[in-house]
């Protein structure tokens, strides 16, 4: 099975619109998946914690994250790493925020 090797994120980012949803995975092999999480200003987080472990990186927006009680401001550019089973969330959405996620192993389904 040939696997895609090249993405688009502003193509992506227009599908995961179009079908309403705030998750939109674009890349799954059996080591990882990828996708792209998008939250408004002012949305609660519903995710809970993944059996995976998790890799996040801030493309756009500002606010909040707590992982396992630690708290910090996140911000384009910022990487968070999430282990698995951790409870984690974004909350105090200021600005929308348009995060890469990345699962390994590949995300549950």
């Amino acid at each position: 099975m040939h696997t895609k090797n090249f993405y688009d994120l502003p193509t992506i980012s227009a599908e995961r619109a179009r079908a309403g949803k705030l998750y939109q995975e674009f890349h799954r092999v059996r080591a990882l998946s990828a996708g792209v999480y998008v939250l408004a200003a002012g949305a609660t987080d519903p995710q809970r914690p993944h059996k995976e472990d998790e890799l996040y990186y801030v493309v756009r927006g500002c606010g909040h994250m707590r992982v396992a009680g630690e708290e910090q401001v996140v911000k384009s550019g910022s990487v968070i790493f999430v282990p698995a089973e951790v409870e984690h969330l974004f909350f105090d959405i200021s600005e929308e925020l348009e995060v890469l996620v990345f699962f390994a192993p590949a995300e549950s389904a």
